[in-house]
């Protein structure tokens, strides 16, 4: 993880507006949330894991599921899992277990991430900051 300084942290906003500003940016709101916070996450690769920019927030009025909801930004981040390989090369239809364990955990939750992707991650920042902050 490697967090980028922004001036949208802090920063409020009704969720229903944000969420409707940044999908056509590529954003989504990641799988992770709960009623209280949540994160909008863009996928910038998937070549070796999964390397995501990551705007987290939390909720400050409301419920995440309701209406009205407003959020306050938190730092954005880089977020690289390197998942294992090789964990589906023996799965066969006698493989209780396969049903129940689908899902690996990551090699690397918190994996090593390019000069490349930081230059890529601070500029989508500086780019949602212009969006956002007008």
């Amino acid at each position: 993880m490697l967090e980028i300084r922004s001036k949208l942290e802090g920063e409020k906003y009704e969720l229903n507006e944000l969420e409707y500003s940044l999908k056509p940016l590529g954003y989504d709101i990641g799988g992770g949330w709960d009623y209280d916070h949540g994160a909008f996450d863009y996928k910038l690769d998937d070549e070796n894991g999964y390397m995501f920019l990551r705007i987290p927030f939390n909720a400050v009025k409301g419920q995440l599921d309701k209406d009205n909801c407003v959020v306050e930004l938190g730092t954005p981040y880089l977020l690289h899992h390197v998942y294992q390989r090789g964990l589906d090369d023996n799965v066969s239809v006698w493989n209780k277990t396969a049903s129940f364990n689908q899902f690996s955990e990551p090699q690397d939750p918190d994996g090593s991430i390019d000069d490349k992707w930081i230059s890529i991650g601070e500029k989508m920042v500086k780019d949602l900051e212009d969006q956002l902050l007008d």
